[in-house]
């Protein structure tokens, strides 16, 4: 018998136990005791220009945050930077398509320079086709990848160099309930969305193994966030993006690892892994969810 083995198999059960009481713990501190303080950080929020990144830019600056919001529009994007700083804030706007790896890259050095290192990464950014697999143009498939998924591989190379020199920051990513639970019409997105959970996983554990536990990660997994980028689906329920934002936020200051907005989603979650794959989806069936998109309208926009 290999007695090393042995020994670490019964110290792994000694920490897991002293994770379980720390995480039982951790339940009763007060959140006050436990919020990380984003004064004078700076906050960089894709998708900024609308929807919840440009309620993320302005709850982040509420809370004394330099914000840099980064949108496709420059129209939107600048309206973001004045309500910003219309209710006293500070925000810079750098106008961006995300599907360019090389402008990311550029408009990245150029905030270092004029605003400074980024201390939070909000990887919000996101777009949907909404149309079945057989109608989704090759195009929309590979833009839907490019915004939803590849971008966040460009913006985290472009600021995580900088916080690993630190051991310091934070990494989100806004991916969906949709990015662990399946609805048909939504091929593409569905699997942007899962390689987005994906990405976030991958990366924590990296971090980890780089001995860079002073970086944080969150993946965020929505529900139907009523912005009107899934205008006209039915028989969902949606929740209001003041809310998601506002738990964004606190899901950073208090270094939450997986967000689900409304936390009843994750009952869906914890249905799909035990149940039989016929009795889930004849429970999709029922509560109308096979047929949710046939009235989609959408919201075309990008980023």
């Amino acid at each position: 018998m290999d007695w090393s083995k042995v020994a670490m198999g019964l110290w792994w059960v000694v920490l897991t136990f002293y994770y379980c009481l720390e995480s039982l713990v951790m339940l009763v501190v007060p959140s006050k005791y436990r919020r990380k303080d984003v004064r004078g950080s700076v906050v960089l929020v894709t998708g900024g220009g609308s929807g919840i990144g440009r309620l993320m830019c302005l709850k982040f600056a509420a809370r004394g945050a330099l914000v840099v919001t980064w949108d496709v529009s420059e129209t939107d994007n600048r309206e973001t930077a004045r309500l910003v700083q219309g209710a006293g804030g500070q925000c810079r706007a750098y106008t961006v398509d995300l599907c360019d790896r090389h402008a990311v890259y550029a408009v990245a050095t150029k905030v270092k320079q004029e605003v400074g290192k980024v201390d939070i990464l909000i990887n919000n950014a996101g777009i949907v086709t909404g149309k079945p697999l057989m109608h989704c143009p090759d195009s929309s498939i590979i833009r839907t990848f490019e915004v939803n998924t590849l971008a966040h591989f460009w913006t985290t190379k472009a600021f995580l160099g900088d916080m690993m020199v630190r051991n310091k920051g934070h990494i989100v990513t806004v991916a969906s309930i949709l990015g662990k639970t399946p609805v048909n019409n939504l091929v593409d997105y569905c699997s942007s969305k899962y390689a987005a959970v994906g990405f976030d996983e991958s990366l924590r554990i990296e971090l980890k193994a780089l001995g860079k536990s002073g970086i944080k990660t969150t993946v965020v997994c929505p529900g139907l966030i009523n912005t009107g980028m899934f205008d006209g689906i039915a028989n969902t329920p949606s929740v209001e993006p003041d809310h998601v934002a506002e738990e964004v936020v606190n899901a950073v200051e208090l270094n939450v690892t997986v967000l689900y907005v409304p936390y009843l989603a994750k009952i869906h979650l914890i249905l799909k892994t035990i149940l039989p794959e016929k009795s889930f989806y004849k429970m999709l069936e029922l509560l109308g969810a096979t047929r949710a998109m046939d009235s989609f309208v959408g919201r075309h926009k990008t980023n």
